[in-house]
């Protein structure tokens, strides 16, 4: 293998130990693969077409020459059946869209079906856990709370209220005409936007199914057709998938509230039975966590010569049971090799998206068992498991028992980083509410308040991925760091949330840090982390909803592009983070993506991707690999909005009595 720049790889000193561990046992790692395999130059730009058994069809972008301001004109750039360029490199990006909505939509499908089951009490060992939010819920959904009427009406049972809710859930998935019920959720304008272009999704299935049909050989050949597509297929994940996921999980499993916890390698012990969940969906890692607390099972890890059971969760399972248990996280994407690489975990325990399959390589040299769970995500080395939502809890003890069996296999010398660090997460946007005004008074208006005063001069969502293909954390904290300088607060979720915390952002203490003046004043009045995490991927729906909660609050213009906000996923690498984008930028947000863009290969695609878009939906794309160039344009982006909200200047302070505040909630009661 050749040498590796290990600060080049990582800036985490956990990972770079580990990276040099690796190299030393002669263990090929991704970052050994990335210094050897290159991207395909042409299908980076998302200029190959495959879709058929004629090609593949390259049609590379041309080259500028040195010393041209650009490239000498060529004859139209076409596949074997004339599909164009712009043709071809949108077919590409609507496929990805396609992907990211069914892996978000599916995993939603799965939380329904369990909720329903939940709902019937054919699902022992889960629970509904928070019924003020499955009332809130139900309502959204048109669901009776109630039966009788006038001074007989009785509350109804919380099983018969979710019963009726998951059915009208499950029967979207399967709608074939109207409006999705969360797109009402929206403010009036955006919707009203929405409807204008034809973009509103019919139902959940219906928008993947039609997309990928049409990026079939010989069927759309209008790259703004299918965009427009890719539009409602995206807007069915945001809007819908995600925000039903977040939904009936906080049911479910508990609507997060502030919660310490922590992050990184350090979080394993050498003495204990590590079982690290790895994945996306928290319905086996719920029942994981309590599994471990089970003290005939903590009694057995002793019978084995370890002092317990040490739970340990990565990627998005991880931020799951973080945000609701405090079990402490790993590490994010790039951390997974890492973990078995310490020799010392026992099981390593899968669901659904982001695992590598070189897990099972690495796995082979040391002691750790891997277990996939779920029917969807087998590996050919891996046990499987399968995880039984009737028998979860039995599953969860199996799962945890093989961890424990294998304990006393370690072989290779174990070597835990000490790196961790600790954070406060949690972040749901009821929770924000509730921070800003109490039970009584929870609402937006504070932030909105602080922000037409100018302390928080905006809001930035910095989330997606780790990518290989830059150091790792090294965009999401550079960015991060010049967005708080600048008093920008940020919403994060995902693995940039996990490397947030990697260094210490995820805790009160960073506003005086790393803030400027205004927003540590506001964090350290309310209590608050600069960088608030909002939970999993799917959990950008609590962006959205937080998004919109400010502009129903009044005095930041009537829809979401009118806030000044902007996005970032500066470290993006799956097609997940594609659909989150294309539903970010068509709910009017400026969405700025790292590393790399997959429709560089079409000029003109790309130029209605990052302009032309934004004349119909107010948001827009952008494409920037500095994170430093990054900050700068989101904050230029903010301070735009500021100047177009008319709050640019410098503004007294004045100090709202109840009149008053009565006054705006009128108002934004008449305008939504």
């Amino acid at each position: 293998m050749a040498e590796l720049e290990l600060d080049k790889l990582s800036i985490d000193p956990a990972a770079q130990e580990l990276l040099k561990k690796a190299q030393a046992e002669g263990v090929e790692t991704i970052f050994d693969r990335a210094k050897t395999m290159k991207p395909c130059p042409i299908g980076v730009e998302g200029a190959c077409c495959r879709i058929c058994a004629q090609g593949p069809c390259r049609v590379p972008a041309p080259k500028k020459k040195p010393g041209e301001e650009k490239p000498e004109e060529v004859k139209l750039r076409m596949g074997l059946c004339g599909a164009t360029a712009e043709t071809i490199v949108a077919r590409n990006f609507a496929r990805m869209v396609a992907s990211g909505t069914a892996s978000h939509n599916d995993h939603s499908r799965g939380v329904a079906k369990l909720f329903k089951e939940v709902a019937q009490g054919e699902a022992p060992g889960y629970e509904i856990k928070d019924v003020t939010k499955l009332r809130r819920v139900a309502k959204d959904w048109d669901v009776a709370l109630t039966a009788g009427e006038g001074e007989e009406a009785k509350p109804r049972p919380k099983e018969a209220v979710a019963l009726d809710l998951a059915d009208k859930i499950l029967a979207e998935f399967g709608q074939q005409s109207g409006e999705i019920n969360y797109t009402r959720r929206a403010p009036k304008k955006r919707q009203e936007i929405w409807r204008k272009h034809g973009v509103v999704p019919r139902g959940l299935d219906i928008e993947v199914v039609e997309l990928m049909h049409r990026t079939h050989m010989g069927v759309d050949q209008d790259y703004k057709n299918l965009i427009k597509q890719s539009t409602r297929c995206a807007l069915a994940d945001g809007w819908g998938g995600s925000m039903i996921s977040t939904d009936l999980q906080d049911i479910m499993f508990g609507c997060p509230v502030p919660i310490a916890g922590e992050i990184n390698l350090g979080v394993l012990k050498e003495d204990h039975v590590n079982i690290v969940m790895h994945g996306h969906e928290p319905l086996l890692p719920e029942m994981l966590y309590v599994a471990s607390q089970d003290p005939e099972l903590i009694s057995y890890a002793q019978s084995k010569g370890a002092k317990g059971i040490q739970l340990a969760g990565m990627c998005c399972s991880a931020n799951e049971v973080l945000m609701r248990h405090g079990v402490p996280v790993a590490g994010n994407y790039l951390h997974q090799e890492l973990a078995v690489i310490t020799g010392a975990v026992d099981a390593l325990v899968v669901d659904v998206q982001c695992e590598m399959q070189a897990l099972e390589n690495v796995a082979k040299c040391y002691h750790t068992k891997i277990i996939t769970t779920d029917d969807r995500a087998k590996m050919p080395l891996a046990e499987h498991i399968p995880f039984d939502e009737h028998h979860a809890l039995d599953v969860a003890k199996k799962i945890i028992r093989e961890g424990i069996d294998n304990y006393p296999n370690r072989r290779a010398p174990v070597l835990i980083p000490k790196e961790s660090s600790p954070t406060v997460v949690g972040f749901s946007y009821e929770t924000i509410q509730y921070l800003l005004g109490g039970s009584i008074r929870g609402s937006y208006y504070t932030l909105n308040d602080n922000v037409i005063g100018g302390r928080i001069r905006g809001i930035a969502g910095v989330v997606g991925c780790n990518n290989c293909r830059t150091t790792q954390d090294s965009s999401h904290m550079i960015l991060i760091k010049e967005l708080l300088k600048n008093d920008v607060i940020v919403l994060s979720t995902g693995c940039a949330a996990m490397a947030a915390g990697k260094y210490g952002l995820l805790t009160p203490e960073a506003a005086s840090k790393y803030c400027g003046e205004g927003l540590a004043e506001v964090c350290e009045t309310v209590g608050i982390p600069p960088v608030l995490h909002m939970g999993a991927c799917v959990d950008n729906s609590r962006i959205l909803m937080a998004a919109t909660a400010c502009v129903k609050a009044g005095g930041l213009g009537t829809d979401i592009s009118d806030l000044p906000a902007a996005g970032a996923a500066p470290e993006w690498m799956s097609e997940k983070a594609i659909a989150i984008g294309q539903y970010f930028v068509t709910s009017g947000v400026y969405t700025l993506f790292g590393v790399t863009w997959p429709t560089t290969g079409s000029e003109i695609l790309t130029d209605y991707l990052f302009k032309g878009i934004e004349e119909e939906y107010g948001g827009k794309w952008d494409f920037v690999q500095d994170p430093y160039d990054m900050a700068k344009r989101m904050i230029a982006h903010i301070d735009l909005k500021r100047k177009a909200l008319g709050i640019d200047k410098a503004r007294e302070r004045v100090l709202m009595d109840m009149e008053m505040r009565r006054q705006l909630e009128a108002a934004a009661g008449e305008e939504h």
